[in-house]
């Protein structure tokens, strides 16, 4: 009898292979699975299509004879045909889904999960004593989480003297710069085994009727170890020290900007997190990152990521149906197929563009762009989820559920964040150069030249008076709105687009 370790798709890094406590027995065989089934179910982007199944392939050819490598229509079937009745080890999968079924199978035994910082048992005891499912708050966990770590401490202080740098984080866009000559990221040669994902991509949408969306390639993120690797590299040793001062920032030209590009990585598991923030904190003890930049990317990763992994499985399933404030709009088919040649207002046709062809676009499109559209829109908040799960390559349910429904979407009435994110035009004005040359002037709220996110975003104030005005962080809207002086012009004007693509 053999003893068998199961990997899944974004389990492919050596950490979880290491035979540590909680880990798979030194000698265990490996068994790897690729579920059709699972391309069937959603509608993926092509390019994150490609760059699990390239990811997971080449993680095979690494292990040679020690993994048995399946292709088979479900997991059941791959793992029944790979190792038949025999004991298989598992470290704790990321998705409700995938632990049910793993639970589900008699010779399948789950081990701790592996790929985060913090053990689920220590959050757990953190967020019941910390106000509960009730109210919990992203920055009191990034406190604690880095004191318990000892990440970019001084002592018993944060580094630098502040636990939070983003008033030196949030610049505009230089004035008049098209880009903000960054060094260029870390990118990634396709070689024989992506030739092969392609082909067998092109043959499931041919013969098997799988479908996509967006565009496949060239590949962009790394799919090994060493490429993951180069690109950590790459981004602490020449990139890491311009990324905090505009990471929320847009430029047209430049949507990569200073970003790091390790979210699809550390998400398949090619990179810990722990080897990513404690690189970025040694290049600031060398002196070669200041304590700002390297703080926002720490925030990053051992603040939001850590955070947004824990309260997915802290919620609970019925999160996943938050719908506080009664979103039901089904998403419209240019937003559907990233149709962004029919949109006209050039963020978002900007933006859509970005997601079409490679999958990716940074944090801050994604919430005030894309996700500030469909608040304002009143999207159905789990459509919006599924989404973005399915449209960008580090997208998993683990990391949209809490992502597009708590921070985005407001479903949760706040459970997560403390207010709405959205806003009018002038918000996008001022932080990008995305207005340039629009069909719309941000400014208007009324007339056929009137910004959709302006008019939106005075709707949304209108739909949601009464929530706004009882919040301290978000009263000011709605005295805005009762200082307009044409707020029935305003509420014709975006209703517009509840008939036409902005």
């Amino acid at each position: 009898m053999n003893d068998w370790h199961w990997l899944f798709g974004d389990q492919l890094g050596p950490h979880f292979l290491a035979p540590e406590e909680g880990g798979p027995a030194r000698d265990s065989k490996v068994v790897m699975i690729e579920a059709r089934s699972v391309f069937r179910r959603r509608r993926f982007h092509r390019a994150k299509a490609h760059l699990v199944l390239s990811a997971m392939r080449h993680r095979a050819a690494e292990l040679g004879d020690r993994v048995h490598y399946v292709r088979a229509d479900t997991y059941r079937e791959g793992l029944r045909e790979a190792v038949g009745d025999d004991p298989v080890t598992v470290h704790h999968p990321t998705s409700r889904a995938a632990l049910g079924l793993v639970r589900s199978l008699e010779n399948v035994r789950v081990l701790p999960a592996r790929g985060f910082l913090v053990p689920q048992h220590a959050f757990r005891a953190w967020a019941d004593e910390h106000g509960g499912a009730g109210r919990l708050r992203q920055e009191d966990f990034y406190h604690w989480a880095r004191r318990a770590l000892g990440l970019l401490m001084d002592g018993g202080s944060p580094a630098g003297g502040r636990w939070n740098h983003d008033h030196d984080n949030r610049e505009r866009p230089p004035r008049g710069a098209r880009t903000l000559d960054a060094p260029e990221p870390y990118r990634p040669r396709e070689d024989d085994i992506d030739a092969e994902v392609r082909a067998d991509l092109d043959r499931w949408e041919r013969e098997d009727g799988i479908r996509f969306v967006g565009r496949d390639g060239p590949r962009l993120f790394p799919a090994t170890r060493r490429e993951a690797r180069a690109g950590l590299r790459r981004f602490v040793e020449h990139r890491l020290a311009g990324f905090g001062p505009h990471e929320d920032a847009m430029l047209a030209a430049d949507p990569v900007m200073s970003h790091s590009l390790l979210s699809a990585s550390l998400n398949l598991g090619l990179l810990d997190p722990w080897e990513t923030v404690t690189a970025a904190e040694e290049a600031w003890r060398a002196g070669r990152a200041p304590v700002n930049s390297v703080e926002g990317f720490v925030r990053q990763v051992a603040g939001w990521r850590e955070y947004v992994w824990q309260l997915y499985w802290y919620f609970g399933e019925d999160y996943r149906h938050e719908n506080g404030l009664g979103h039901h709009t089904a998403l419209p088919d240019w937003f559907l197929e990233l149709d962004a040649d029919a949109v006209e207002a050039r963020c978002l046709a900007t933006v859509l563009a970005q997601v079409r062809d490679t999958g990716w676009t940074h944090h801050i499109p994604r919430l005030m762009i894309l996700g500030s559209h469909a608040l304002q829109r009143g999207w159905e908040p789990g459509r919006v989820t599924d989404w973005f799960h399915r449209c960008f390559v580090d997208g998993y349910d683990w990391v949209m559920l809490p992502n597009v429904t708590g921070m985005s979407q407001y479903a949760d009435g706040g459970r997560m964040t403390t207010k709405p994110y959205t806003s009018g035009g002038a918000y996008i004005h001022r932080m990008s150069d995305l207005c340039d040359g629009c069909a719309y002037r941000p400014g208007d709220r009324a007339g056929e030249r009137a910004c959709p996110f302006t008019t939106g975003y005075w709707s949304f104030a209108h739909r949601h008076r009464d929530l706004l005005a009882a919040n301290q962080r978000t009263a000011r809207a709605v005295q805005g709105l009762d200082r307009l002086g044409n707020l029935d012009e305003v509420l014709d004007a975006d209703r517009r687009w509840d008939s036409r693509t902005p």
